[in-house]
């Protein structure tokens, strides 16, 4: 850590670090040089042994999914950046936008030329205004400098990049969802087979990566894999821009190697749990099955030790709960926004999430029973894996993972010494 120089965050305070010309003043479109001495075989053989894991959440190897398009398809080939960012608790990709929106378009350009792709979209969240404005001055700056458009620096290489404002929709965040949404349709996930790789926008090839995802890429060409894979752990190769929020006395974000302590984050970085001791820890977005404070003793920030504790590393972005915490009431915040956010497409989602909002609702009121919670792992059981997407799956995790790790706050609120009613009697 102490010799650490961060990749992603570099420019960040910056003056006026958006801008084409403080970019290239600081090292910016430096890796062109050697991406177009590359094959686009070796650019993705580069990114597969840096060991670059897809920073959106699912975590799955950039370079393999890369290599999934067909080779010599008579079909375009496209690259969507899902830039929704709509998972509750995370905030990384939009300052990434914000203060260095060329870093994007260098790795969309690094990554274009690997999967021989000429056109690439940008799918934004609607709300990201100030994002929206600098990415689509940075794309024209960018052209005007012969850094995007036809024959890139002398290359050979022809890129279009288009910026498409999504609605706000969560759940165009999962990247056949946001498919749908770019091409006009209504938001709603596809079934797999087949997948993007193969069929996604328009019916063509299509790679989707997350914005980190590609950010991180220039790098890795213009240092090396091996230089990458000494950062961080074995299995977490690289830096990781890690969130905080919640019960902490310093909110924010900062980009790190992977592998610091739990802990030691919240300690360091976040200056403490604010107003008591630590309770709970959602470790990367609302649908990461939550965390006790003895859960976190020993975890580190990586996606092998969140595997190992059962839980997820999601988006990297932790929230922090205190003592003092309703787990009941928090997860009620989450049913009803899982419920409203849900797209309605698979019955056991549309039905579930709606369920277990409204048992919740019962539960807290004072009216619900042990046989309640009972039925709401029961629903979150009917709900994982059962449904186009994994949307239901993102409910169905923290509702189990609360209520188990956490009864007594749920307990509190069940109706005291009811009385079972009898068995009806059958006369003869």
């Amino acid at each position: 850590m102490a010799n650490f120089q961060p990749q992603l965050t570099k420019r960040f305070e910056t003056k006026d670090s958006h801008t084409l010309k403080v970019f290239l003043e600081t090292g910016g479109y430096a890796s062109l040089k050697k991406l177009f001495a590359m094959t686009p075989e070796q650019v993705t053989e580069e990114v597969k042994a840096s060991g670059l894991k897809g920073r959106g959440g699912a975590g799955f190897p950039a370079g393999m999914k890369w290599s999934f398009v067909p080779k010599n398809t008579n079909k375009p080939v496209y690259l969507v950046v899902n830039a929704d960012e709509g998972e509750p608790g995370t905030f990384t990709d939009r300052y990434m936008m914000y203060y260095d929106p060329h870093l994007l378009l260098e790795g969309i350009i690094c990554t274009s030329f690997a999967i021989n792709c000429h056109t690439a979209y940008i799918y934004v969240r609607g709300e990201f205004v100030e994002q929206i404005k600098r990415l689509e001055s940075a794309i024209k700056d960018a052209k005007a400098e012969g850094f995007l458009g036809k024959n890139i620096q002398g290359s050979g290489f022809d890129l279009e990049v288009y910026v498409h404002r999504g609605a706000g929709a969560y759940i165009c965040g999962e990247e056949t969802g946001l498919l749908e949404s770019l091409e006009g349709k209504k938001g709603q996930p596809r079934i797999k087979p087949p997948f993007p790789a193969i069929v996604g926008a328009f019916g063509c090839p299509t790679i989707i990566n997350n914005v980190k995802t590609l950010a991180s890429v220039p790098w890795i060409i213009e240092n090396g894999a091996k230089a990458y894979m000494a950062i961080g752990t074995p299995n977490s190769s690289g830096t990781h821009i890690f969130g905080l929020s919640g019960h902490v006395n310093q909110t924010g974000y900062w980009e790190m190697p992977f592998g610091l302590p739990m802990m030691e984050f919240i300690e360091k970085y976040g200056k403490g749990v604010k107003g008591g001791k630590l309770k709970a820890v959602i470790p990367g977005g609302s649908s990461c099955p939550v965390l006790t404070a003895k859960d976190c003793g020993d975890l580190t920030l990586t996606y092998e030790s969140m595997k190992d504790h059962q839980t997820m590393f999601g988006t990297g972005c932790a929230i922090i709960m205190n003592e003092h915490t309703d787990m009941a009431k928090v997860l009620k915040n989450l049913t009803h926004f899982y419920r409203d956010e849900s797209c309605g497409q698979c019955t056991p989602c549309r039905e579930g999430s709606a369920w277990e909002d409204r048992l919740l609702k019962k539960i807290i009121a004072g009216e619900g029973t042990s046989k309640d919670l009972d039925l709401m792992l029961e629903v979150a059981d009917n709900m994982e894996g059962k449904t186009i997407c994994v949307f239901s799956s993102a409910l169905a995790f923290p509702v189990r993972s609360f209520i188990k790790k956490f009864p007594a706050d749920f307990e509190k609120y069940l109706v005291k010494n009811t009385v079972a009613v009898p068995e009806k009697i059958t006369t003869i």
